[in-house]
């Protein structure tokens, strides 16, 4: 697909629900937001170097409703209960009911293995920067090579690495904001990559049409009773698989740093929606930063300004964060390990609830320790993910 065709169908969504539902429940004292990479991309079903990979690999498995990893992704849903979770590396599927449905109906709508079933009637999903081809050498490397590192984001196809927020509460589809087209040159002080010579990394041609998203930038607005919550996922390219450059190190640092300025009430004049429309979030909005933003602001290759400045922002609440006694036992000796995220040893998955809205009651990352109960389901890589649950628990003000 030619890059530019998307800003007409970014928005091409469904959602399992009637909008004149929107605003009819009872507003509830406590919800669980969670976020999850469920690595559910074809790459994770098929021998390395299968060529031709699609989407189609995926909807095979989703098809069959016995595949064991998703069997297991959803026993972990099931258990932690979220109201509302983004899942990261959910590959793009057009088509809800060979996708998002087929996953909801087949398997979290399923007891597993002593796990309760859970219905999730609304859901938003979109298209995704990862493999929609380029015609430029991104990656420098003398080959115009269209997907892979020459892709608008990282993939082999198109929507390879994308994601889906599912709810339990109404998703208000008239109010969201994407920002899939937003042009990286158009923030300012952007970190532009340069080559060792100091002249720029990136042709003109291509620097003019790069996006700022590896994926996308969603800001979902979810209907709980009279309240609005802003969910704003995202899934910002790994600083990593570059060079000297650090290409995609300055992207992941650009690509959270867009959520600093998009929730801060001023200095966000410059960002612009796939429709058009300028400005970041309502002041006093209540919100809530989900997704893996493949950084740490302890460890890792990340530039650590950029997840640590979010961090620091004062409309956020970032004190105690999750913890898992897994993450603890399998890094022993790491100051930091409680609060990894990830079995690759970091913490990359974020929950960031506003203060507009909510006050914390509990929070964690869902990794059991050897010999505690459903350790099995993340014992090894391919018993579900390389990342781990988040989730918190809030009580709404």
């Amino acid at each position: 697909m030619n890059y530019n065709i998307l800003k007409a169908s970014v928005l091409g969504l469904t959602m399992f629900c009637s909008g004149m539902q929107l605003g009819a429940q009872t507003t509830p004292k406590e919800l669980t937001f969670a976020t999850y990479n469920v690595s559910m991309e074809s790459e994770n079903y098929v021998k390395k170097g299968t060529p031709d990979l699609s989407e189609k690999v995926l909807i095979n498995e989703l098809a069959s409703g016995n595949n064991q990893q998703i069997k297991n992704i959803a026993k972990i849903i099931q258990t932690v209960r979220p109201d509302v979770i983004l899942l990261n590396e959910f590959d793009y599927i057009k088509d809800p009911n060979q996708g998002i449905l087929q996953f909801i109906k087949g398997y979290l709508g399923k007891d597993q293995d002593g796990a309760k079933s859970i219905d999730y009637p609304y859901y938003y999903y979109g298209t995704v920067n990862t493999g929609q081809p380029s015609p430029y050498d991104l990656d420098n490397n003398g080959v115009a090579g269209k997907f892979g590192a020459d892709a608008w984001g990282f993939g082999l196809y198109p929507g390879q690495y994308a994601m889906m927020l599912i709810s339990r509460y109404p998703i208000d589809l008239s109010k969201v904001r994407t920002f899939q087209n937003f042009k990286w040159k158009d923030m300012p002080g952007a970190l532009k990559t340069v080559k060792a010579d100091g002249s720029d990394w990136y042709a003109s041609e291509a620097w003019a049409s790069f996006p700022l998203s590896s994926k996308s930038h969603w800001d979902v607005p979810v209907k709980v009773g009279n309240k609005t919550i802003h969910f704003l996922a995202s899934h910002p390219t790994p600083p990593s698989f570059d060079g000297a450059e650090d290409r995609n190190g300055k992207r992941n640092h650009d690509e959270i740093r867009f959520w600093k300025d998009y929730i801060s009430d001023s200095n966000n004049q410059y960002i612009y929606d796939d429709k058009g429309i300028h400005g970041g979030l309502a002041p006093n909005s209540s919100f809530v930063i989900l997704g893996d933003q493949n950084a740490s602001p302890d460890e890792g290759n990340a530039i650590g300004e950029g997840i640590r400045s979010l961090l620091a922002h004062p409309k956020l609440i970032n004190e105690n964060a999750p913890q898992s006694k897994g993450g603890t036992e399998h890094s022993a000796n790491n100051p930091f390990a409680k609060n990894h995220t990830a079995f690759w040893r970091m913490r990359a998955d974020y929950v960031l609830p506003s203060k507009a809205g909510f006050k914390i009651i509990d929070s964690g990352v869902f990794w059991p320790a050897k010999g505690e109960p459903m350790f099995d389901l993340v014992e090894k890589r391919e018993s579900s993910s390389d990342h781990r649950l988040v989730w918190v628990k809030v009580k709404l003000d």
